[in-house]
């Protein structure tokens, strides 16, 4: 919503406006994520519907295609700033993209528009603050952007085409505080609200141009959902249950559906399950299919099309360079894709063609 507009009550749809906190031009549908009428329903006085950014330009353009960007992590023996790059739409080996500022591990990422990448929070292995972005576009290191507003890690970050919002974690112990900031600039942090079922959990997220969704495990068998409206500020709401545990589980999103895969129970059990729901609705999540490899501390990759999953931590077996990947409207198991640079789980994975961008 444009800075200081009243919520919108009667909206014709197809109407346009120029949107002053994103400078973007907008257009307002009935439904959501291609839903009817009724699969939208208002929260409080705003309207049955949204405002959606007109775009005038795609991954393809940008970068041949959706680019996803696996930063940092932990290699078993020490924290990485290694930055891979792939191109979701197809399958190969990821290829070096450059360096973090920072080496650390459980890091709050990713998230992105459609020029720019963000992380924040990490294990350093001290916990600290730091939010860094960099230009998906072009290859090298990551710059400083700003600081978050209390140290953590772990915690869940998504974004639409214009803010980019982090949700709980730890600091070591579990924090419920969310924030947020505008991609476009750089800057510190600032308050957005509190997530009602708590932080930590390794938490994982996805997100439609309207929407961000943060999925936390909560007990040995089932995790807890709740969503905030992005453009907005306030607290999370409720959205339903994953049917599994899954922390430590990667999240990745189209406009339409919401993808939850992996996760751990404790260092010695890892899952293979995939979990999803449809953003623009409540409820609980349905079984997916099943990953290749059981793992924890994924990161998804999204573009329009699929999911790839890498930075990967299998119990028992260490940290490795699988990246595997699904089709996100067609349920079934995922497949092979190729290979990190170098072995690590607990990276921010970024891309310029998920869901929160339209």
């Amino acid at each position: 919503m444009a800075h200081g507009e009243n919520a919108p009550l009667n909206i014709t749809p197809g109407a346009i406006r120029f949107n002053t906190d994103s400078m973007k031009l907008e257009y307002f549908r009935i439904g959501s994520e291609g839903g009817s009428t009724s699969s939208y329903a208002g929260i409080g006085t705003q309207a049955a519907g949204e405002w959606v950014q007109i775009t005038t330009d795609t991954p393809d353009i940008q970068t041949g295609g959706t680019r996803g960007l696996i930063a940092g992590g932990y290699d078993g023996s020490s924290q990485s700033d290694v930055i891979d790059y792939i191109n979701v739409d197809t399958t190969g080996n990821a290829i070096d993209f450059g360096d973090m500022t920072t080496a650390g591990q459980n890091i709050g990422g990713g998230s992105a528009s459609r020029t720019r990448g963000i992380s924040g929070g990490m294990a350093t292995p001290s916990v600290v603050d730091t939010i860094e972005f960099i230009t998906i576009a072009s290859t090298g290191g990551s710059v400083n952007f700003g600081d978050l507003t209390d140290n953590r890690t772990q915690l869940a970050n998504f974004s639409n085409s214009t803010r980019s919002v982090f949700a709980g974690g730890n600091d070591p112990s579990s924090l419920d505080i969310i924030d947020y900031i505008t991609i476009a600039s750089t800057g510190d942090a600032k308050d957005f609200g509190d997530l009602i079922h708590g932080g930590g959990g390794q938490q994982a997220a996805c997100a439609s141009p309207t929407r961000g969704l943060i999925m936390r495990a909560n007990t040995p068998t089932n995790s807890e959902m709740e969503f905030v409206t992005i453009s907005t500020q306030g607290n999370g709401v409720d959205f339903g249950d994953s049917h599994l545990q899954q922390g430590g589980a990667g999240g990745g999103s189209n406009v339409v559906r919401g993808i939850f895969a992996g996760g751990y129970k404790s260092p010695a059990t890892s899952y293979n399950n995939i979990s999803y729901v449809t953003i623009a609705t409540l409820g609980n999540s349905t079984d997916f299919g099943d990953l290749t490899y059981s793992s924890g501390e994924l990161c998804g990759l999204a573009s329009p099309t699929r999911i790839a999953w890498g930075s990967r931590l299998s119990p028992g077996n260490g940290r490795d360079d699988t990246i595997q990947y699904l089709q996100i409207m067609t349920l079934g198991n995922t497949v092979d894709f190729g290979n990190l640079t170098d072995g690590r789980s607990g990276a921010a994975g970024i891309s310029n063609g998920h869901g929160g961008l339209g």
